[in-house]
């Protein structure tokens, strides 16, 4: 059974290989525009920055170097139940200089557009294993983010040599390049 996580809360990750599974739904007749929602992985080192240009994991670069992190692609509508886009992990292939990764959902052109993640309802995080389908971990956003368009859901991090997973749950006004100039 899944451990349903509140924000700030952390678990261990015991399984070595594991998807990350990100769904949301949107309210289409905020805007009359359609959203479009994308999830980016900033796969970090000691130093909190991004190891190289090849560790930021977006729809434009799907994987990892070293095949740890893997996109499954942009879904350009988020439309129908279960995960809008997923991201698999296999830590037995991370790299020592590796010792965090973060998930962050920006809105693809959310200023022209006039969107925010007050718009978005039903967000989720949740990692499973990807051969039973089971599910580990669970947590769902439940803050408002009425003026921010980009929210970090969560992140995995190493320390003494075990891999976790927090909660984070914290959003930014200035989409992906906020995400970008921080870990850059």
């Amino acid at each position: 059974m899944a451990i349903n996580l509140q924000k700030g809360q952390r678990e261990s990750i015991d399984a070595p290989k594991f998807t990350i599974g990100l769904g949301w739904d949107t309210n289409s007749s905020s805007t009359g525009t359609a959203f479009d929602l994308d999830a980016s992985v900033f796969v970090l080192g000691e130093n909190k920055k991004i190891v190289s240009d090849q560790h930021f994991v977006f729809y434009n670069n799907l994987a990892t170097p070293d095949g740890s992190v893997e996109h499954s692609g942009d879904n350009l509508t988020g439309v129908g139940d279960g995960d809008d886009e997923q991201i698999k992990i296999d830590l037995t292939k991370i790299t020592p200089e590796i010792t965090e990764i973060c998930v962050v959902v920006t809105i693809h052109d959310a200023e022209s557009r006039r969107q925010n993640f007050g718009q978005v309802r039903n967000s989720v995080i949740r990692i499973f294993d990807p051969v039973t389908n089971q599910e580990i971990l669970k947590y769902e956003l439940e803050e408002d983010f009425s003026i921010e368009t980009a929210v970090e859901f969560g992140r995995l991090y190493k320390r003494e040599g075990k891999w976790k997973f927090e909660a984070v749950g914290i959003g930014m006004k200035g989409g992906l390049q906020d995400y970008l100039n921080k870990y850059n």
